[in-house]
């Protein structure tokens, strides 16, 4: 799917999540001069030192679809937590409106609050938060044990959902058996048992040693590829959140500073913060080929050679396809020549079977081996068709754009 196939198909989603100018004010009178302060667009910092108050979220305006991983990432301070627990109400808002699957949630109380949790989500904790004196069966279980769900069926669904998380032969096992990636999977076991609608996931992974976080991370988008959830995720890391995050939120002193897609987050940064960020990330494994590729502009069958050349253009070859669309052969412009010297102008003598082909989800990591033959790659979709067209230099010329974008930001700073 081309990138605006993909945006179109999101937006065509409907909002679960709805955050719109929200305000977050921590204090003795949050609603006082504090408040008017950070409406009138003054600092974080500033505000604190006149006011003593602290501004949590500042104009926070975001939404979440139906079915999407969204990501907010900032550094300690930024607000990103505070966000979330707006959503299901752990914090109130001093201004601004919170919206749950069409439900304000800033306006319920007690018991009402309460089951409106219990129904549409579940939640996952940096922090374990298991009951040490707990099986991990009834660990699982305890949010539809809450609920009166009986014993049997939440029993089922937990070996349900810790089935999922790989943790089937450890239901009757107290979590000091586990180690904390088996913890952590637990946690997420737990989220998924009474299947909420929307999991928020607060730091979830951030206390896993490395290569157990990225294990977390595989298996939470091998379980959404098959759940679909709604997930609201909050992270610290860029890393993580580019690779999670449908859509990403950068946050800073309480304030949205971007949010777009992980490919438009690090080939668009939107200021010198987000720039200072992407800087270090591989960004090949973050772009994929849609971004970069040029319209496939297919050989006709039956053109002569010379004609065919005259197609070839900038890029180092133009593919031919079947009758169904799909590329059989590569002519270059240094194969034509080769043959147009021996005096012929037949097109088949000069193009080759031996060319390379990509999804356009594919990342530029995954294809800088092929590139490294020269060759124009072919772009295809899930039917074999020809989609796109990449050549070679467009891979580099990319990388070196997003750098150029990068270092012309440092410049505005330093300068």
């Amino acid at each position: 799917m081309s990138s605006s196939g993909m945006e179109k198909s999101q937006a065509s989603k409907e909002e679960i999540i709805v955050l719109d100018e929200v305000y977050k004010i921590f204090g003795p009178q949050p609603q006082g001069r504090a408040f008017d302060l950070a409406r009138s667009g003054v600092g974080k910092d500033r505000v604190q030192a006149e006011t003593g108050h602290v501004v949590g979220l500042s104009d926070v305006s975001f939404t979440v679809r139906q079915g999407e991983i969204f990501v907010v990432m900032g550094l300690s301070g930024s607000g990103k937590s505070t966000a979330l627990r707006t959503v299901n109400k752990l914090h109130e808002v001093t201004h601004g409106a919170v919206v749950v699957a069409g439900t304000d949630v800033q306006t319920l109380e007690g018991s009402e609050l309460q089951a409106f949790r219990r129904e549409h989500m579940g939640m996952v904790f940096q922090h374990f938060a298991l009951f040490p004196h707990r099986r991990v069966i009834d660990n699982v279980s305890y949010g539809l044990k809450v609920q009166g769900v009986d014993r049997r069926a939440r029993e089922e669904a937990a070996r349900q959902a810790l089935s999922m998380v790989g943790l089937g032969a450890y239901a009757q096992s107290f979590p000091s058996e586990l180690s904390g990636g088996m913890q952590q999977r637990v946690g997420l076991a737990r989220g998924l048992a009474s299947d909420p609608d929307i999991l928020l996931m607060d730091e979830a992974f951030s206390a896993l040693d490395p290569l157990i976080r990225r294990q977390m991370q595989d298996e939470m988008m091998e379980i959404q590829g098959e759940l679909h959830k709604t997930i609201l995720f909050i992270t610290h890391d860029l890393n993580e959140a580019l690779r999670l995050g449908d859509r990403v939120c950068i946050m800073k002193d309480g304030a949205v500073v971007q949010i777009g897609t992980p490919e438009e987050i690090l080939t668009q940064p939107a200021t010198g913060y987000v720039a200072e960020f992407v800087q270090d990330v591989d960004q090949g494994r973050v772009i994929q080929v849609h971004e970069v590729m040029t319209d496939p502009a297919p050989i006709i069958a039956g053109t002569g050679l010379s004609d065919a050349l005259k197609q070839i253009d900038d890029v180092i070859g133009r593919f031919c396809c079947d009758a169904e669309g799909k590329p059989i052969a590569l002519l270059t412009e240094a194969d034509a020549h080769r043959v147009k010297s021996m005096g012929s102008d037949d097109l088949n003598a000069a193009t080759r079977r031996d060319f390379d082909k990509c999804s356009p989800g594919a990342t530029l990591n995954e294809l800088y081996a092929a590139a490294g033959r020269g060759l124009s790659i072919a772009v295809v979709d899930d039917a074999g068709r020809l989609v796109g067209n990449l050549d070679p230099r467009q891979i580099l010329e990319e990388m070196g754009r997003v750098e150029n974008l990068i270092d012309d930001f440092e410049r505005e700073v330093f300068m």
